[in-house]
C-alpha cells in the first residue's frame, strides 16, 4: 500500500476555531507566507526520511487569508526535490484551464527532466471563481450566479487542454484544431516557410505520464476513467465514496481498462492524531473547524448527511463518524483508516494533515506519529 502526504501550503494561523474571524477577514501578510514556505521545506525533508512516497501540494491564487498559498506547484516541487534525496513531488492539482496548455506541458516536462522523473502530474479544473476569472478563465461555484454555463465552458476548455497535452507529450510533431485553442496558429511565417506544426521542446522523460484527476461529480468520474486517468476521492462519508470508486471501475472497463478492486484511484483524507482521544481532540478541533469553515461556503461538507444545506459545517464528530476525516488516538486513526482499505481494497492512500493552525513542532509530530505508529499497522 503506498502512502502519500498532502499539503495546502497553509501560512502559520495561531487563532483556529469556529468562531470569528470569517475567513474573508483573515490578512495574512507576505512575512507569512515566506514562512510557511520556510516550513514547506521543512516537511518535504521531514516527509523524505520518514519514508513517505508523494508530498502533494495544491494550486490557488490571490489568497490573502492565508489557506493554500503554493500556485507554481511544479516550480515549488522541483525546488523541493533538489533538497530531497528520494520523495517525489505532485501536483494535487494543476488547474488546467488558468493555464495556457503548452506552457503546462513544457514546463512539466522541463522539471520530470530536471527531477529525475520525481514529479507526479495532477490536473483539476479548479473551484475559485477569484482565481480563474482573474488568470482568463471561468469556473463553477457555489457562490457563482452563472456556475451551470460557467461550468460547462471551464469542462470545455479543460478537455481541450488535456488532449493538447497529451498529444505534445506524445507526438515529436503534433497541431490541433478545437472551439478554444488551435496551434499552430494559421498563417504563422518562419523562414520563408509556412508555420503548419509544431515540437514541443522538451517532452517528459518518460513515454508514459500518469495523470491524476479529482472526481467530485458523475460527469468528472465519467471523463477521468475513460480517458485512462487516476481517480482521487476525497470528502465524502462511506458510502458515498464507496459507490463512486466501484462505478469508476466499471465505467473504466466499459473503456476497456480492467482495474482490481482498488488499481486506478487513490483516496486523499484529513488526518489528525494524538497519544489519545482527548489530545488529539484537544489539538485538532480547532484546526478541524477552521477547515470547515473556510471551506464550507464552497460546498465541500455537504455531503456528509442527507437533507443538510449546501454551505454546512459539520462537527468533528460528524466528519470523524462518515468517515470524512480520520480524528483521533493511533488507535481510533488507524481503525478509520482500516475501514477505508477494507472497503475500497485501498492501494493509495494520500494523508492530508494540514489543517490550518498548526505550528512547525505540531505538524512536525503529526508526520512522525503517521510514519511511525500509524502506518505500519495499516501497510
Amino acid at each position: 500500500m503506498r502512502f502519500d502526504v498532502h499539503f495546502y501550503g497553509t501560512t502559520p494561523m495561531g487563532d483556529p476555531g469556529a468562531g470569528a474571524p470569517e475567513p474573508a477577514d483573515r490578512r495574512i501578510g507576505n512575512d507569512g507566507v515566506i514562512e510557511g514556505y520556510r516550513n514547506l521545506e521543512h516537511w518535504a525533508g521531514l516527509c523524505d526520511r520518514l519514508g513517505f512516497d508523494t508530498m502533494w501540494l495544491t494550486e490557488h491564487h490571490f489568497q490573502y487569508e492565508g489557506y493554500e498559498t503554493t500556485p507554481n506547484l511544479i516550480l515549488m516541487g522541483t525546488y523541493l526535490a533538489a533538497r530531497t534525496e528520494r520523495l517525489r513531488f505532485g501536483q494535487m492539482f494543476n488547474v488546467v484551464p488558468q493555464w495556457h496548455p503548452l506552457r503546462l506541458a513544457e514546463d512539466f516536462a522541463a522539471a520530470d527532466i530536471l527531477t529525475g522523473g520525481r514529479m507526479v502530474f495532477g490536473v483539476g479544473r479548479g473551484t475559485v471563481p477569484r482565481e480563474a476569472q482573474n488568470l482568463g478563465s471561468v469556473v463553477a461555484s457555489g457562490d457563482n450566479d452563472m456556475a451551470k454555463d460557467a461550468d460547462r465552458i471551464n469542462r470545455e476548455i479543460f478537455e481541450e487542454a488535456m488532449a493538447i497535452i497529451q498529444l505534445a507529450w506524445s507526438q515529436e510533431r503534433f497541431s490541433y484544431a478545437g472551439k478554444h485553442f488551435t496551434f499552430p496558429v494559421a498563417g504563422i511565417p518562419d523562414r520563408g516557410r509556412t508555420v503548419t506544426e509544431l515540437s514541443l521542446v522538451p517532452r517528459p522523460a518518460t513515454s508514459d505520464v500518469r495523470i491524476y484527476q479529482p472526481v467530485g461529480s458523475p460527469a468528472t468520474l465519467e471523463y477521468v476513467a475513460r480517458q485512462g486517468f487516476f481517480g482521487v476521492f476525497a470528502m465524502a462519508p462511506y458510502p458515498v465514496i464507496e459507490q463512486s470508486w466501484t462505478r469508476f471501475a466499471e465505467v473504466a472497463a466499459e473503456a476497456g481498462r480492467v482495474l482490481g478492486p482498488g488499481e486506478g484511484r487513490a483516496l486523499q483524507i484529513p488526518v489528525h492524531v494524538g497519544r489519545t482521544s482527548g489530545a488529539a481532540l484537544s489539538s485538532g478541533k480547532g484546526p478541524h473547524d477552521e477547515f470547515v469553515k473556510f471551506l464550507a461556503p464552497y460546498g465541500r461538507f455537504n455531503r456528509v448527511a442527507k437533507g443538510v444545506p449546501f454551505d454546512y459545517r459539520p462537527t468533528v464528530e460528524e466528519s470523524r463518524a462518515s468517515g470524512m476525516m480520520a480524528i483521533g488516538s493511533v488507535g481510533e486513526v488507524v481503525e478509520i483508516l482500516g475501514r477505508w482499505r477494507e472497503l475500497l481494497s485501498l492501494e493509495h492512500l494520500v494523508l492530508f494533515p494540514d489543517l490550518p493552525g498548526l505550528s512547525r513542532a505540531a505538524m512536525d509530530d503529526q508526520l512522525q506519529l503517521l510514519a511511525e505508529e500509524v502506518i505500519p499497522q495499516l501497510a
